[in-house]
């Protein structure tokens, strides 16, 4: 049997997994489009976030080798 392909979107995306077993991924809209938001949004949205539980199966079937 071959082995399971990494979903190469969903690599970039998440940037690592908690000892816990959460995903963790970068706080969207902050990359483009920044002028008209305010400081406070974009201080915000530099941070990481802990993707909710009910995401870990489906993201564990995408990224095997994690």
């Amino acid at each position: 049997m071959p082995k399971q392909k990494t979903h190469k979107s969903a690599s970039k995306r998440i940037i690592k997994l908690t000892t816990g077993g959460q995903y963790m991924a970068r706080t969207m809209s902050a990359q483009h489009r920044t002028s008209g938001k305010a400081t406070r949004v974009l201080q915000r949205s530099r941070n990481t976030n802990t993707l909710p539980r009910t995401e870990n199966k489906r993201l564990a079937k995408l990224l095997p080798g994690w």
